[in-house]
């Protein structure tokens, strides 16, 4: 049984006797904001899958290639929905290191990756954070924070990474997408991240059911290539496609883990809207 501290930076409407998935992320790419429920769940699932560090910063090192990416044809307006708690390379340090002008907001529903985003982009006026659940598209899209930063005459960029496999298919994950993809104009892009058990196997599967076990409300669905692939519909799929995470245009040997299973742990995938 792990010992329940509760730190100064710890919003009370929080539970910390149950693990969160996001703060296990935090976690295992290095962060503080954890607790030893979160890394007892993190571990666990790491003793099965040896290497699930590297999976998470192989992930990492996606969103970074993505925003650039999407920099590089001109975007200058990005919405990262699901984006967790603050760590290094955050998609407004990646894009406003290209061009300063360049405009975030961040969506996500966990209070403690809400509240450390406030304090990180308070001297910020070009982003901001919303505290919402992504099933509630016209929440985040009427946000104040959106009206504020995001011109929906102009394309912008919505990162999902690490969210979808989140949405049970009884939600109806490819619906919920597609309701974004419709509020986006011509040019805008869409990134996304999703786990897979096409090469891990079983051990996802396992992994699954552990974190619904644990208590965390987290629930994740193990999705094949056909299914991830599905979700990206409506979109043009840019080169390679959807692949492994580290398959996605690499830039060289940080993008990719010297743990093979890593590299394909999630699929990976960037498409346009083109109507």
């Amino acid at each position: 049984m792990c010992a329940v501290v509760r730190s100064d930076w710890v919003p009370h409407s929080v539970d910390v006797s149950v693990p969160s998935i996001a703060r296990a992320y935090d976690f295992m790419l290095g962060g503080a904001h954890n607790f030893a429920v979160d890394r007892e769940i993190a571990l666990k699932i790491d003793r099965m899958m040896p290497g699930l560090r590297a999976g998470a910063r192989v992930n990492r090192a996606f969103l970074g290639r993505a925003v650039r990416f999407m920099t590089d044809r001109g975007i200058r307006q990005f919405l990262d929905i699901g984006s967790g708690i603050p760590t290094v390379s955050n998609v407004h340090e990646v894009a406003q290191q290209v061009d300063p002008r360049c405009r975030v907001v961040y969506v996500d529903r966990d209070p403690i990756a809400v509240a450390h985003s406030e304090l990180m982009l308070a001297d910020n006026d070009r982003a901001a954070i919303v505290r919402a659940d992504m099933r509630d598209v016209e929440g985040v899209l009427g946000s104040a924070q959106v009206r504020r930063l995001l011109d929906f005459t102009q394309p912008v960029g919505v990162l999902m990474l690490l969210m979808l496999h989140w949405i049970p298919d009884e939600w109806e994950p490819g619906a919920l997408v597609a309701r974004y993809r419709d509020a986006l104009p011509d040019g805008s892009y869409l990134a996304a991240s999703h786990v897979s058990a096409d090469h891990v196997g079983q051990p996802m599967h396992t992994a699954a059911q552990m974190i619904k076990d644990s208590g965390s409300r987290d629930r994740m669905t193990v999705r094949r290539h056909a299914e991830v692939l599905a979700l990206f519909d409506g979109f043009d799929l840019v080169e390679p496609g959807l692949v492994g995470c580290a398959e996605w245009r690499p830039g060289g040997p940080a993008d990719i883990s010297d743990v093979p299973d890593m590299n394909m742990l999630l699929y990976a995938g960037v498409g346009k809207v083109h109507r």
